[in-house]
């Protein structure tokens, strides 16, 4: 029986390594498996050794104020590793806390394969980390194009894989009627998958719906949540008085929620690629505390926040960050987009273009079979 580690950070790189696992459990009957994972991949039946909760960490301050505690935790997952002796370890994005166990994973058991998805963010920040990952890392995964020049460069093996998450799937349509009536027009809003996410856009989201509800009157609007933090988003909503929003933890339902919205307003990150693929104009909204902003920004080396801008080094995609983030700026632009069909049509022409250079359809598959061909 072949074994293989999964290790993730955060609820994204969960769902990311679930679509991968879930191919390769498809095609192997024959491997066992574990992980620190969240809800997807114990869907799929596979053991956490703990809560996800316990390494979800947001922001260089709280990284700081928590240190003990995450090298801790760092050590506690790699004795796990150790023990379980995996033939390959899959550690999938959230590269300050899985490359930091691989790293330590490789130096006590070298026989143990490294496999990485999700390449550490070299473009935006720096260059020079590539030297370090060939130290300890067989083998990379890409989900961009443009990425795989970094790692060739030091003879890093990396294999462009394209984006799970943008895969054709599932055509078995979901009946939302009995969620939203029919003449119902839906806003889809991603508040985060962090508690520090949640906890700051919340409230400026919540007042970005009630001026919105002053002129607009046919719109309800989706908070698409996690289940942690669900119950605890609907009974804000209900706090205030917003008897026109509700919150979904249900991927399916999720996603027939997205195809069927007018409009997405969400936190910058993964989630904007999946709706850039179910073709719904949007925005970029993000903020954190002032320190971590001073940080980021003295260490970042590109002007957007967001993949899409970024890899055409244009604002297709509107971005409200930091001090702009706030509920009189997403009221502004998304009753400008309301009014004006061609930015609407324009946004999703040039969306579409981007994201087909990141499409290759068989994602899951082929890093599955970079996991099959390494054991």
């Amino acid at each position: 029986m072949k074994k293989i580690f999964i290790l993730t950070g955060e609820p994204s790189g969960d769902k990311l390594a679930s679509k991968v696992i879930g191919q390769l459990k498809n095609s192997r009957s024959d491997i066992e498996y574990l992980s620190v994972g969240g809800e997807h991949l114990k869907g799929l039946g596979i053991k956490s050794i703990y809560d996800l909760k316990e390494i979800t960490y947001l922001g260089f301050t709280k990284v700081i104020l928590n240190l003990f505690k995450i090298k801790n935790k760092i050590n506690e997952t790699v004795d796990q590793i150790i023990k379980f002796n995996p033939d390959i370890l899959f550690s999938v994005d959230s590269p300050d806390f899985t490359l930091r166990v691989a790293q330590k994973v490789k130096k006590l058991n070298p026989n143990i394969k490294t496999i990485h998805f999700v390449a550490p963010q070299v473009w935006v920040w720096r260059e020079g980390r590539v030297k370090h990952l060939k130290s300890f890392l067989d083998h990379i995964l890409l989900l961009f194009p443009f990425e795989k020049k970094y790692f060739d460069k030091e003879n890093i093996p990396s294999t462009f894989t394209g984006h799970p998450l943008l895969e054709t799937v599932d055509k078995s349509k979901i009946d939302i009627t009995q969620i939203i009536k029919e003449h119902k027009k839906i806003i889809s809003v991603f508040p985060g998958s962090r508690r520090s996410e949640v906890d700051i856009l919340l409230p400026i989201l919540i007042g970005f719906i009630k001026m919105m509800n002053d002129k607009y009157k046919e719109i309800f609007y989706v908070f698409h949540s996690t289940t942690e933090f669900n119950k605890s988003i609907q009974e804000n909503l209900l706090k205030e008085g917003l008897t026109n929003c509700g919150s979904i933890s249900d991927d399916k339902i999720k996603s027939e929620i997205l195809k069927s919205s007018i409009f997405a307003v969400s936190k910058s990150g993964t989630i904007s690629l999946e709706i850039c693929n179910a073709k719904i104009p949007s925005i970029i909204i993000y903020k954190m505390n002032f320190i971590n902003y001073l940080i980021v920004k003295m260490l970042v080396r590109v002007k957007f926040a967001n993949i899409i801008n970024i890899a055409a080094n244009e604002e297709i995609i509107p971005e409200l960050i930091q001090s702009n983030c706030n509920s009189k700026n997403i009221y502004n632009k998304i009753d400008n987009f309301l009014s004006d069909y061609q930015s609407i049509k324009n946004q999703i022409e040039k969306t579409q273009k981007i994201i087909g250079d990141f499409k290759t359809n068989k994602s899951s598959e082929i890093a599955a079979s970079v996991l099959t061909n390494s054991l």
